[in-house]
């Protein structure tokens, strides 16, 4: 059984979108019976984002890598020392980004399937508004982001839950500046450990093409607008494997 959860949310100058990040964090914790430390991993930030963060009660670790993947690793170890005297086996890492709003079952909805078995629980995203893409982005994505049953091909770093066993067991997060999530999930399935594409896990994530990470889920939105007409490409989200829970 889980008896202890974190949330890491690394952040690069987020002081506009932090706050509702946190506010919907912090209600998704205080929906479960178990303790909760949510750690907001300043990366090289030059605005209020430090400020923002300590306002809202969130624990801070403040880093200067300019890397998404080492962020979150650094913010897991902060986790982990925070519940160094519970047995990793019973800590549960969930993590999402700063400009994504987490509905309030998401740590409840984790921590049941934790309950249930399963080590790795991967969530999809809706994207929150389309204000910045032309009008034809939301159909493009709608076709190839589409998924028939409650699993699916998504791996998002904004909605990803693993056992912390499970984590140090496949190496935690690499220093990717993207595509860090993937390459955990991948490490998981290959250290036989069981994962659960969910379904019924969904986050509401921004839309901006100003992207924090490069070549993530931003540069990736700004894409479809500019290759509109181009044939249909392997996108940095899925996994072109089927989608099944291993």
């Amino acid at each position: 059984m889980i008896s202890a959860a974190g949330v890491v949310i690394p952040a690069h100058d987020e002081e506009e979108m932090l706050p509702a990040c946190l506010r919907a964090v912090q209600c998704a914790a205080a929906a479960v019976s178990v303790p909760v430390h949510v750690l907001v991993v300043a990366d090289a930030c030059s605005d209020r984002t430090t400020q923002v963060a300590r306002a809202a009660g969130a624990a801070l670790l403040s880093v200067d890598v300019r890397n998404v993947g080492s962020a979150r690793a650094a913010g897991v170890d902060g986790v982990l020392r925070q519940f160094a005297p519970v047995g990793t086996g019973a800590v549960w890492l969930g993590t999402t980004d700063a400009d994504t709003l987490v509905p309030p079952e998401w740590l409840i909805r984790q921590l049941t399937y934790a309950d249930a078995g399963w080590d790795v629980v991967l969530g999809t995203v809706r994207v929150a508004h389309w204000r910045e893409h032309s009008a034809r982005v939301p159909a493009i994505f709608a076709e190839r982001y589409a998924f028939r049953d409650a699993l699916h091909p998504h791996v998002h770093g904004a909605n990803f839950g693993i056992r912390a066993s499970a984590y140090l067991a496949a190496g935690g997060f690499r220093a990717l500046r993207c595509g860090e999530d993937h390459a955990l999930r991948d490490a998981a399935i290959a250290a036989g450990h069981r994962v659960l594409p969910a379904g019924d896990l969904e986050v509401i994530t921004s839309g901006r093409r100003q992207a924090r990470a490069p070549g993530g889920f931003g540069d990736l939105l700004r894409s479809l607008g500019e290759n509109a007409t181009s044939p249909p490409q392997a996108e940095p989200w899925a996994d072109p494997r089927p989608a099944t829970a291993t």
